[in-house]
C-alpha cells in the first residue's frame, strides 16, 4: 500500500506543477469546464453538490483536487463511484479539472439553524487546531481541503472515514490522528460548524 501511495505521489509530482503556471491557468480552466460536464451529474452544476454524501468541488484548492484525483486513479483512495471514472482521466484532464473547479465560487453555508451546535464545533476546531492546516477561514490552501460551506453530512462521512482509517491521501496521518480521538458529538458539531460557514 505504501509503495502504491508513493508511486501515486511521484506520478502526481511529475505533472502537478504545470497547473500553477499563470500563463496556462485560463486555458486549463477552460478545458476543465468542458471535461467537468460529466461531473455535474453528481457534484452539481458549477461544482456545488445537491446530492447527499457527494462533496461540492467549487472553490476547492487546485492542488487538493489534483491530488485527490491522483489518489482515486491509483486506487489508494477508495470510492466505488469515482474510481472507474478516475481511471480514465489523463494527467492533463487532472490539471484542467483542478484549475476549473478551483476558480469557481465556493458554496455558501446555509443559515445556521443550531448556533449552539456551531459554537461547540468552533470550540472543537480551535481545540484540535484545524486552522493550522485548513486556514483561519477554513477555505483550505494548496493540497489542503476547503471545509467552509461543504455539505454537512459529507463532512461527517469524511471524519468517520479518517477515524476508521479508511481515507488516505495528503495529510492523512495528521487527519487520522485528529479524527481517531474525536467523539461522535465532536464530529457532529465540527461538521455542522464548518458546513454553515459563509
Amino acid at each position: 500500500m505504501r509503495k502504491q501511495l508513493m508511486r501515486s505521489a511521484t506520478l502526481g509530482l511529475a505533472f502537478m506543477g504545470i497547473a500553477f503556471n499563470p500563463a496556462r491557468a485560463a486555458d486549463a480552466a477552460a478545458a476543465g469546464k468542458t471535461k467537468a460536464e460529466i461531473c455535474a451529474g453528481c457534484h452539481g452544476e458549477n461544482g456545488i453538490s445537491q446530492t447527499e454524501n457527494i462533496p461540492s468541488l467549487a472553490g476547492q484548492p487546485d492542488q487538493f483536487l489534483q491530488w485527490q484525483l491522483v489518489f482515486l486513479r491509483a486506487g489508494s483512495r477508495k470510492s466505488e463511484q469515482m474510481q472507474p471514472i478516475a481511471e480514465e482521466i489523463s494527467n492533463e484532464d487532472i490539471r484542467n479539472l483542478g484549475a476549473y473547479f478551483s476558480q469557481l465560487a465556493p458554496p455558501k453555508g446555509p443559515p445556521d439553524n443550531d448556533p449552539n451546535l456551531s459554537k461547540k464545533g468552533a470550540e472543537a476546531a480551535r481545540g484540535r487546531g484545524c486552522a493550522r492546516c485548513h486556514t483561519d477561514s477554513y477555505a483550505g490552501t494548496k493540497a489542503v481541503a476547503r471545509l467552509a460551506g461543504q455539505r454537512e453530512e459529507y463532512l461527517v462521512k469524511a471524519l468517520h472515514e479518517y477515524k476508521a482509517g479508511l481515507r488516505v491521501g495528503g495529510g492523512v496521518a495528521a487527519m487520522a490522528d485528529i479524527a481517531y480521538s474525536l467523539s461522535e458529538e465532536e464530529i457532529t458539531a465540527l461538521a455542522h460548524y464548518m458546513a454553515h460557514l459563509q
